[in-house]
């Protein structure tokens, strides 16, 4: 029986990232770390049956039901590894190791791996902004503080905002994953049994099993030392946060009243056929909503008592993999979302215009006091002459394509960047 298709998950079912944080993934990361342990400190011929065996199919659920015994899925692996290798290469099976040091890699190997088509789908967003922000420089819009109008600006300079926070997410993410360690620490972070074992320098074993899994080596066992995996977690938070900002603009400006951009192909109601939702902006928006709360749970871990710590270790499995999974999902629909985002200045324009120029009062500061600027304002609102009849100035004056500041060259200057 399966026990989760993501039949809950629509923001990540069907993804890259749900792919490689599959249950799958990380058995097969275990068993990668348990091969290159002993690639580093057996014999050739014990190496190579023990990463032959490596190879093999392990049952997933039984192991996870398994694991309820010890409490990780470490334990009944290597019992399973064990026993599927030649005798004499037994002794040599997870030889110095403790759990969490398998586990442990593991888990920044699924992370390294996961972050392979987060990144490229952050690029393509980038691109894709880029694009549109190019497009866009001069076309003018309704600036909103507060849900209020403002002041205009351009889409050419929010879409320039978006891809600066995306740009942001893919360089934390990648300096991030550039840092992701190995763990190799045996029972208490001494690394002492790899010594009873006649290692030399037990030192070296660390950096050259670092190497052999394709991660950075440790400057010391963290096994209570959580800083690499609460900076994934902040990084993976952020990059959510970060998407779903764009994502909470989009919403907000393709509500029907509003009509300034809208999806391609929108989703469909169940109920009103008319409708073409938001799905994929509703879907970046829930991501960003859920990651800050994981992100806690791997902070609250830091705290990890001892040299080993009871339940602050295990907390952060499912937490770590729902991360990568929402924020790859996000990352995933959000390069989509940008890609195929339609902009409507007709509308805006329209929009512009529905306040009869007072979306510019703040230019006229410097012609009139602000309490005769308010008492104009209450009087288009309330005969629907426009400002610019109000006070008696040119038209051109409360023209809101008139009055975008430096928007054009902070668009500019933002898409410099690469």
């Amino acid at each position: 029986m399966t026990y989760d298709e993501g039949l809950l998950s629509p923001g990540s079912a069907g993804t890259p990232a749900e792919l490689a944080t599959s249950d799958a993934a990380f058995l097969r990361a275990m068993l990668d770390a348990e091969a290159a342990l002993a690639r580093v400190q057996a014999p050739p011929g014990a190496a190579a049956a023990i990463a032959a065996a490596c190879a093999g199919d392990f049952p997933v659920r039984d192991l996870a039901v398994r694991a309820r015994t010890d409490g990780n899925p470490v334990i009944p692996l290597v019992a399973d590894l064990t026993a599927a290798v030649p005798e004499a290469a037994r002794p040599y099976v997870h030889r110095g190791a403790t759990s969490q040091d398998i586990l442990d890699t593991a888990a920044m190997l699924v992370a390294t791996r996961a972050l392979v088509p987060v990144l490229a789908d952050l690029e393509r967003a980038a691109g894709a902004l880029r694009a549109l922000a190019a497009e866009h420089r001069d076309t003018v819009m309704p600036g909103r503080t507060l849900t209020q109008h403002a002041v205009p600006t351009t889409f050419g300079l929010k879409a320039a905002g978006w891809r600066a926070l995306v740009l942001d997410a893919r360089d934390r993410l990648t300096a991030v994953r550039d840092r992701l360690p190995a763990q190799l620490g045996g029972a208490a972070g001494t690394l002492a049994a790899f010594g009873a074992y006649g290692c030399d320098d037990p030192g070296a074993l660390v950096a050259a099993y670092a190497r052999e899994v394709g991660l950075a080596e440790p400057a010391l066992p963290w096994h209570t030392l959580r800083t690499p995996v609460a900076d994934l977690a902040g990084a993976l938070a952020f990059t959510a946060g970060a998407l779903g900002k764009a994502a909470a603009d989009v919403l907000t400006l393709s509500r029907t009243e509003v009509g300034e951009v809208s999806e391609s192909g929108g989703g469909a109601s169940s109920a009103m056929p008319h409708k073409a939702n938001p799905v994929r902006a509703t879907l970046i928006a829930a991501a960003a909503r859920r990651a800050p709360a994981h992100a806690a749970v791997m902070y609250g871990s830091v705290a990890a008592g001892d040299e080993r710590p009871p339940g602050a270790w295990h907390a952060e499995w499912e937490p770590l993999r729902d991360l990568l999974r929402l924020t790859g999902g996000a990352a995933h629909h959000a390069a989509r979302l940008v890609r195929g985002l339609r902009v409507h200045p007709d509308r805006m324009r329209a929009n512009l215009d529905l306040t009869g120029g007072l979306i510019v009062s703040e230019r006229l500061r410097a012609h009139f006091p602000r309490e005769h600027l308010a008492r104009a304002a209450e009087e288009v609102r309330t005969s629907g002459t426009p400002l610019a009849g109000v006070l008696g100035v040119p038209p051109g004056l409360t023209d809101p394509a008139r009055y975008t500041g430096a928007a054009a060259r902070l668009t500019d200057r933002a898409l410099e960047r690469r």
